[in-house]
């Protein structure tokens, strides 16, 4: 059996830094104790760096590895705190590598939940307010945004809005009783200048999550409790339930789907309306005379506003056309140029990359709290150590896509620091896109169309490329 060495700056045993060299013998130690042959080591030197644990990472991808354990000093060796350290420890784990500590050979992972345990590091949600939330929730309380047609009354109980639960009432005998569907509804709405709570536009998503809503039966449901006849009732349960059975009647059976994305979504605008146009796929079947049966798939871009909204006009296009359009019109040296420019050398598109650094972040701390939770839960003996596991590789994996994503957009934004540099970097993703176009993989092409286009404009046959500049 093989033993890869991990040392890292930032360990400490006993609230004493430990050194590399300390690290190593410590390891070294581990294996001739315990029949280990010694595979690699790996060490990052600088708290602040990773390039150490990245290359641990890698090395454990590599095709034809023996059984492999990961062995580390202290749990501090793989973060400041016990969040960071499950995080990779997590990692690890979903590399295919048992992590132990080198002092007693012991499971990290076990040790990090008994830790957790003991001093409750870095818990997100306390038991103790979780347990109140549940308290509420039991008594019928109201926790977060009320539905609509409903408002927080003075003992936090729902009560109704009367102008919000006349739409609601509506709502349900458009669907039942006009036997409208879900876009029509919307459009019908939308025409009737009837407006959101937020006073914007109905969609289907907004419509069809009402007619799902049990809240109005006069249900309250949070923390996997219910409390029936909480509040006033908008919906009868006989007119409730021959909504949910027209939904599910609508429904297509459940079936393997692959899902194919859109080269140009978010790019895409309708010149009418000003709202983005959606990849749209439709399959179709048919007989011929001869009684031969055919099947095609159609997949275009469809104006929002008509997909969701049921307002705006036909305005389509076949996304093989659009995509193809979208290429000459990056080879042709007459666009119509940038869009939008702003003040001081700063377009719209360095705005909107440092807007994607600011929610690739937050994705990060959302998947970190979430890993948090998981080992709390396994802490206070909610799930299991191996359920922790099998739970947190999904988060694991998108943890390493998120760093990805956001290492990529940092780089965008240092290649448009200067004027200059931004310029040249543009003109060469459209030389990369031109020479590249058929064999770049989809997430990079359309990573390079981004950074090159800055909007796509449609109306019918007329298409628009606006290139950043």
């Amino acid at each position: 059996m093989q033993a890869i060495g991990y040392f890292s700056a930032s360990a400490r045993r006993n609230g004493q830094k430990r050194s590399i060299g300390e690290q190593n013998r410590a390891f070294l130690d581990f294996c001739q104790r315990s029949g280990y042959e010694v595979a690699a080591t790996f060490a990052d030197p600088d708290e602040a760096s990773s390039a150490g644990f990245d290359q641990l990472l890698e090395f454990l991808q590599r095709p034809g590895r023996t059984f492999t354990v990961v062995v580390i000093d202290a749990l501090s060796a793989l973060g400041p705190d016990l969040g960071a350290a499950a995080l990779r420890l997590l990692e690890l784990e979903h590399g295919g590598a048992t992590v132990l500590l080198a002092h007693n050979g012991s499971e990290a992972f076990k040790a990090l939940v008994d830790t957790w345990a003991e001093r409750g590091e870095g818990t997100p949600i306390s038991e103790r307010v979780r347990s109140a939330m549940r308290r509420k929730a039991v008594r019928g309380e109201v926790l977060g945004r009320p539905p609509y047609g409903y408002r927080v009354g003075p003992r936090r109980r729902l009560e109704l809005v009367p102008e919000e639960a006349v739409v609601v009432r509506y709502i349900f005998r458009l669907y039942l009783g006009e036997n409208l569907g879900i876009r029509k509804i919307a459009g019908r709405l939308n025409d009737e200048g009837i407006p959101t709570r937020r006073g914007g536009r109905w969609s289907m998503v907004t419509v069809r999550d009402i007619l799902r809503n049990r809240a109005y039966l006069g249900h309250y449901s949070r923390f996997g409790t219910t409390v029936t006849g909480s509040h006033p009732a908008l919906v009868s349960p006989e007119d409730f339930r021959r909504v949910q059975d027209r939904l599910q009647a609508r429904h297509t059976p459940a079936r393997q789907r692959s899902v194919t994305p859109f080269l140009l979504s978010g790019l895409v605008h309708c010149a009418r309306c000003g709202n983005k146009m959606i990849g749209v796929s439709r399959r179709q079947s048919w007989l011929t005379r001869s009684g031969e049966s055919h099947s095609a798939t159609y997949r275009y871009y469809q104006c929002e506003s008509r997909t969701n909204q049921s307002s705006c006009g036909y305005n389509t296009r076949r996304a093989a056309e659009l995509e193809a359009r979208v290429r000459e019109a990056l080879a042709s040296d007459d666009h119509p140029g940038p869009r939008v420019r702003m003040a001081g050398n700063v377009d719209s598109y360095h705005l909107e990359l440092l807007s994607q650094v600011d929610r690739i972040e937050s994705r990060i701390k959302r998947n970190r709290r979430q890993v948090e939770e998981l080992v709390a839960d396994a802490a206070h003996g909610h799930i299991s150590l191996e359920r922790l596991k099998a739970l947190g590789a999904d988060l694991a994996e998108e943890h390493r896509q998120l760093q990805a994503e956001l290492a990529a957009a940092r780089e965008r934004i240092r290649a448009h620091e200067s004027e200059a540099e931004r310029r040249r970097h543009l003109e060469q993703q459209r030389e990369r896109l031109l020479r590249e176009w058929d064999s770049l993989p989809f997430n990079d092409l359309q990573a390079a169309l981004r950074d090159v286009v800055d909007r796509i404009d449609v109306d019918g046959d007329d298409v628009r490329v606006y290139r950043r500049a």
